[in-house]
């Protein structure tokens, strides 16, 4: 297949006028002969990578902790609505056995998405602090155990853990499973100081940035603080305007800079459906005018999605390249993908996201086959 005649975001994120040809699930270059022969008319249009969302509970009335097969292929369905080409479905704090049979259904359904196709797992929790456990379930947090994540990745490979750094003692969880997948500060009540040794010691990444974490002052830099004194640690942001101010989301984006940012839903099954209760990781969540809240008030999961996010980032000032960048590479980068995704290359899938001069999505593509 051939995307004739548009604007094509190469790997360098440098628009290209020009053919974008597609062979056998992957990208055949830019300007290229190689095709299947089939073509579609892209005049007036942008190609980008495909987007990809590393943290989302659920979305379309589905949730990954349903542990049914019909709402992992729910979620992959209606991702690419959205641009959503590959995602991370993502647990919550729940019991040993819950987790399992979740791990074994998503493992199921593996090669089987009828959209957006899954990386791996992201387990945000159980391994976490009570203090800060925000939507998780009390009483399934504890102390992070190499032996059950394990057993866990050898059912479904996990794409990124969430640990909180001061439960981890001497490191001892993050230096050996960082061997396996990318490991996450996340949920946690650490100082500066503590979050900076985890950083050093095998955690190269930040769950929801300012949420659920000690922030900045003065005299205390709190996990927020040693995030952006670590060059190596990538940080996820909900950009939906209501789980960081804008002001705050400028000034993140302005320090970490266009390599370090990760746009995420954190979206529950309530994102496309309307306001009303819905459940989320065992509890009733309350859903109004789009914002999730637990009965006591604490801020849930979202109700947004990748493309509307994008959409915010530009209409809050960060730069079209910046913005792309981090729904894209940048978290295909931290689950160690970016060798098949995030990008526009010869060789990689052809994950797209076709969108027209005013920002409507025309096409999605996963993988070389038109989803949309």
């Amino acid at each position: 297949m051939i995307l004739k005649n548009a604007e094509i975001l190469n790997e360098n994120f440098e628009f290209v006028h020009g053919n974008l040809a597609i062979e056998n699930e992957k990208i055949a270059g830019i300007n290229t002969e190689k095709s299947d022969g089939e073509s579609i008319d892209c005049t007036g249009c942008k190609i980008l990578p495909g987007f990809i969302d590393i943290h989302i509970h659920g979305t379309g009335g589905a949730d990954v902790c349903d542990a049914e097969s019909q709402s992992i292929q729910k979620m992959s369905e209606n991702l690419t609505r959205h641009g959503v080409t590959s995602f991370c479905p993502t647990t919550m704090t729940l019991s040993a056995e819950e987790l399992e049979k979740i791990f074994s259904v998503v493992a199921g359904e593996k090669g089987k998405e009828k959209g957006a196709y899954i990386h791996g797992i992201n387990m945000e929790g159980p391994y976490i602090s009570l203090a800060k456990k925000g939507a998780q379930k009390a009483e399934h947090v504890r102390k992070p155990d190499i032996e059950e994540f394990k057993k866990l990745n050898s059912i479904c490979n996990v794409s990124l853990v969430d640990i909180a750094p001061e439960e981890d003692e001497n490191n001892a969880f993050s230096k050996e499973v960082s061997k396996i997948c990318t490991v996450s500060a996340a949920h946690t009540s650490a100082d500066g100081e503590t979050a900076k040794k985890g950083f050093e010691n095998g955690i190269t990444h930040a769950t929801h940035l300012f949420n659920a974490m000690t922030g900045i002052s003065a005299r205390v830099p709190g996990v927020a603080g040693a995030v952006f004194d670590s060059d190596n640690v990538r940080a996820e942001i909900i950009c939906d305007g209501f789980h960081v101010n804008p002001i705050t989301l400028r000034m993140a984006f302005k320090i970490l800079g266009e390599d370090r940012t990760i746009v995420i839903s954190d979206s529950m099954k309530a994102a496309d459906c309307e306001d009303g209760e819905y459940m989320l990781g065992g509890q009733t969540v309350y859903v109004r005018d789009g914002k999730a809240l637990l009965a006591d008030g604490t801020i849930a999961a979202s109700t947004s999605n990748l493309f509307d996010e994008f959409i915010n980032l530009l209409s809050f000032g960060i730069n079209f390249t910046h913005a792309v960048k981090s729904c894209t590479i940048n978290p295909a980068r931290a689950i160690g993908a970016d060798i098949t995704t995030g990008s526009i290359k010869e060789g990689k899938f052809a994950d797209l996201l076709i969108i027209d001069k005013d920002f409507n999505i025309r096409n999605v593509f996963v993988k070389g086959k038109k989803i949309i």
